[in-house]
């Protein structure tokens, strides 16, 4: 099963909301999905995104491919740097 990490389009006509998920490659854009780890929303000032970035380093270790946009939205927001930080903290906790 190949697994992908996509925006899941919710909210009005013409007022776009995301929730960022873990979903089947095969499933619709806004169909079943495996876990839901952020949101993203465009319309606010400062665009926002929220992610659960130990969530999203697992699923991405385990294989799952986030698409373009998703990939785009975690490097603006250092989901990929946040977990490194956090295991080099915890490898200098223990050699100490």
């Amino acid at each position: 099963m190949a697994v992908k990490i996509r925006l899941r389009r919710m909210g009005a006509k013409k007022k776009p909301f995301y929730r960022i998920v873990v979903a089947d490659s095969r499933s619709p854009r806004d169909g079943k999905f495996i876990e839901e780890i952020g949101y993203y929303n465009p319309l606010t000032a400062p665009k926002t995104v929220v992610v659960d970035a130990e969530k999203a380093n697992t699923w991405i270790k385990n294989g799952a491919k986030p698409t373009d946009t998703v990939d785009r939205l975690f490097r603006e927001n250092s989901v990929y740097n946040a977990v490194a930080n956090t295991e080099e903290v915890k490898e200098s906790e223990t050699t100490e």
